[in-house]
């Protein structure tokens, strides 16, 4: 496998290799049909291969496929993505999310001119050495506490704190007074610990926390971004931060990335200010294009009502069949992005979420993958919704689960 969580070893068996996908559905090289809610780990927002994103990217291919120079198609998207997300005035794309968050550690260093940074168990935000720490995502699937290869002296200056706990980050905050804390960086809806949503008072203690140690506030988007709202999880919840990482949505599918703020911030960014990075293929023509045909369907009114209504039926759904046949279960939804956990809830950090029963998960795992149901291969994934998503869909869904659920 080409990335480790796809390898099915939190769930047994072996994974699934994909011949081709279309709208909410995937078939496998031995032509097995699936309903994918995994949309490939969350970009497929409108579906897998729409048709006018796949139109638009062949036309644009036709002029070539990488210009390593300036194309009108990153002003466009760049526009768009300022249009929308509260906390953007400048924005740089990258390649993956990943290359975002590295982007971004670094400008937050070089803004503040300080070294450490606060994350939160559970939280993931890309493989770079500096953020490998209680990490969640792969890291827990595959039960790695950290990774080798990550030298300690790249991590010594990330300090870890507890989601959903103010107190665990003032406490941090106040033992750092002498040299302070450059940035508060969080997934603003926990998506690489299964699914776990913050307070509303967890994100506005941040923001005033880092607003009084002249820290600045960093929401990782990746995941949320387009996904929970057209203006991702800061307009979801109204919390403004300083700095956002996006990525998955705004390709349309294409690798893509890309960080932004407050243009006084983003100004520190070369060539306008002094801090380094740099690209080969960012900005490419392609992913721009199916960026900007993806936001334009994303920005048609209702879209997110009906995202997160279907996604609240499937949860509903799941949820009640676990409860009528006698198991755990906890679950919650916010726009096209939802999760579950084999256990009483609710869930609020990544030790609540490492309590959920794993060995229930590999069972109802595999024995919803053998009646067509694709779902994230560990409990510590959340799920996604399509617009290309049925009603039919979801009570089909809804209906093989009560058969799962009845032999778990």
């Amino acid at each position: 496998v080409s990335s480790p969580v796809r390898a099915f070893k939190s769930v047994g068996g072996n994974p699934v290799v994909f011949d081709r996908v279309k709208g909410a559905y995937a078939w496998d090289v031995d032509g097995n049909k699936y309903i994918d809610y995994v949309g490939t780990w969350g970009p497929a927002i409108l579906g897998h291969a729409d048709d006018d994103v796949l139109d638009a990217v062949k036309a644009t291919m036709e002029k070539g496929t990488s210009f390593g120079a300036p194309c009108p198609l990153e002003n466009e998207l760049a526009k768009m993505v300022i249009d929308a997300v509260p906390s953007v005035e400048m924005v740089r794309f990258t390649n993956s999310g990943t290359e975002a968050c590295m982007g971004m550690i670094r400008l937050v260093r070089a803004f503040t001119d300080r070294e450490k940074v606060i994350k939160f168990e559970g939280c993931y935000h890309g493989h770079a050495d500096s953020f490998l720490v209680q990490a969640g995502s792969g890291v827990a699937t595959l039960g790695l506490p950290d990774s080798p290869g990550v030298p300690a002296s790249a991590t010594k200056a990330t300090l870890c704190a507890e989601y959903n706990n103010l107190d665990s980050v003032k406490a941090i905050f106040e033992d750092n007074k002498e040299d302070g804390i450059a940035a508060v960086i969080l997934e603003p809806v926990v998506g690489n610990s299964g699914f776990i949503k913050p307070d509303k008072e967890f994100l506005e203690g941040l923001r005033k926390i880092t607003e009084e140690n002249g820290a600045l506030l960093v929401f990782d988007e990746v995941m949320t971004g387009f996904r929970v709202a057209y203006g991702g999880a800061q307009q979801y919840f109204g919390i403004t931060p300083d700095v956002t990482t996006m990525g998955k949505v705004i390709g349309g599918g294409l690798p893509v990335g890309a960080y932004g703020g407050r243009k006084d911030i983003m100004e520190m960014v070369a060539p306008a200010g002094p801090m380094y990075q740099a690209g080969t293929l960012s900005g490419n023509p392609l992913a721009m294009t199916a960026g900007i045909e993806t936001m334009k369907k994303l920005k048609v009114d209702g879209v997110y009502e009906e995202l997160e209504r279907k996604a609240k039926k499937l949860i509903d759904g799941i949820t009640a069949a676990a409860e009528k046949h006698g198991h755990a279960i906890t679950a919650d939804c916010a726009g096209g992005m939802f999760g579950w956990y084999f256990v009483e809830g609710p869930v609020k950090n990544f030790q609540e979420a490492t309590k959920a029963d794993a060995e229930k998960f590999g069972k109802w795992h595999r024995m919803m993958l053998e009646r067509g149901v694709y779902l994230a291969p560990s409990m510590y994934e959340a799920g996604f919704m399509s617009m290309s998503h049925t009603d039919e869909d979801i009570e089909k869904t809804i209906a093989v689960a009560d058969e799962v659920l009845s032999q778990l």
